[in-house]
């Protein structure tokens, strides 16, 4: 199956992309909505994955103090297990491919997951939105 990676350079796909989030964090882990949707929603860079031209998967990366932050990794529960978290995160990574530090809070239960690209985990296990989470770095 083809999973194609864009990036959202339009309003309506920034639509898109809140709704598969919203599906996924705020219906599927109970995220609280004021926690979900945060200031860096315009300022971030945000991307969709899709197969055979359906939406099926968002994420989005920012600069912050630390290094570019990787975040809000969000597959729709029928489309997962394509490999449509994989080509999001290759696809990042590809766009960052000189960044100094790259970075993410990864929910505990996708540890292997990152690991797979590379990342580390940092520090001890903390909770956001009463998910366990776990720093994690680029190496």
């Amino acid at each position: 199956m083809k999973i194609n990676v864009k990036i959202i350079t339009s309003e309506n796909n920034l639509k898109i992309a809140f709704a598969i989030r919203k599906k996924v964090f705020v219906e599927e882990q109970k995220v609280p909505e004021d926690i979900e949707w945060d200031e860096f929603e315009y300022s971030a860079n945000h991307v969709l994955a899709y197969i055979q031209n359906k939406p099926v998967g968002t994420a989005r990366w920012r600069q912050t103090r630390k290094g570019v932050k990787l975040e809000r990794f969000a597959v729709l529960p029928e489309f997962r297990s394509f490999g449509v978290g994989k080509n999001l995160v290759q696809f990042i990574l590809n766009e960052l491919m000189n960044s100094e530090t790259i970075y993410l809070h990864a929910q505990e239960h996708v540890i292997k997951f990152y690991e797979y690209f590379g990342f580390v985990k940092k520090g001890s296990k903390f909770f956001e939105a009463d998910i366990p989470h776990w720093l994690m770095e680029l190496e």
